[in-house]
């Protein structure tokens, strides 16, 4: 079976609206065939106006940093290539969203259509009700490492991110039978143990097909036994259907 690919991403910017003017200055991306990790692209970006202090307290990016970054236009293309037409995971997605669609619109090239988002804030509200869905909120409940996460990074929060999806779509489950089988689970969701984008995966963790015991003789015999013990005190016993227990 071809390996499911998606592309976990995440993006800084100077402020909170692309409509006021601000614009990205780092976008991460984390690749994930069948759910195991693949390659990480970051790219540092010159926002062409001034990041503003109470935005660089967040993410540690001021201008400095980014004066000799390249442009959005002059990476555009190479960021299209590596997403493809990979569903995109994101975490609130709109606003990652919207100023990747804005940037686009800029170089102008057309935006990624909303049919490919695949948004882990409303699966988190959703399976978690009434808690925090905050990034930093579920990484403490999946008990995910944070220690470097002392400022806010698109990579960094990429790689998180991708850990919480995973966690969020079945956690371990997932990755011991990945780890045995390097295939994904049988009965996963429809796209293969990737949540349909545009919409919210089921919460039902993927149905694996349950092992098969073999009795001995011995333990066979002890079973009729059993229920031919429940048969005789109770008058009826449902278990003993096709087991070649007598009924009365």
């Amino acid at each position: 079976m071809s390996a499911k690919r998606v592309v976990v991403l995440d993006t800084e910017t100077t402020g909170m609206s692309p409509g006021e003017g601000h614009r990205v200055v780092e976008i991460g991306c984390v690749e994930l065939l069948s759910l195991k990790s693949g390659e990480r692209r970051q790219w540092y970006l010159n926002p062409e106006r001034e990041i503003p202090p109470e935005a660089t307290r967040i993410h540690g990016i001021d201008d400095a940093r980014v004066a000799a970054a390249p442009k959005f236009r002059e990476i555009a293309a190479e960021f299209l290539e590596f997403l493809g037409d990979s569903p995109l995971v994101i975490h609130n997605a709109a606003f990652d969203h919207g100023f990747l669609n804005a940037e686009l619109a800029r170089v102008p090239l057309p935006g990624i259509p909303s049919d490919r988002l695949i948004d882990t804030l409303p699966l988190a509200k959703r399976r978690f009700p009434g808690a925090s869905a905050s990034l930093d909120a579920l990484c403490k409940r999946f008990r995910i490492d944070t220690t470097q996460r002392t400022l806010h990074g698109a990579l960094l929060d990429a790689e998180l991110l991708t850990e919480v999806y995973i966690e969020l779509l079945g956690g371990s489950q997932f990755r011991l039978q990945l780890e045995a089988t390097h295939e994904p689970v049988a009965g996963g969701p429809a796209t293969g143990l990737v949540a349909e984008p545009g919409s919210l995966p089921r919460e039902e963790r993927p149905f694996v097909e349950p092992r098969v015991w073999p009795l001995s003789p011995d333990e066979e015999r002890a079973h009729l036994a059993f229920l031919e013990k429940i048969q005789r005190e109770s008058g009826g016993c449902l278990w003993a259907a096709g087991e070649g227990v007598p009924h009365g």
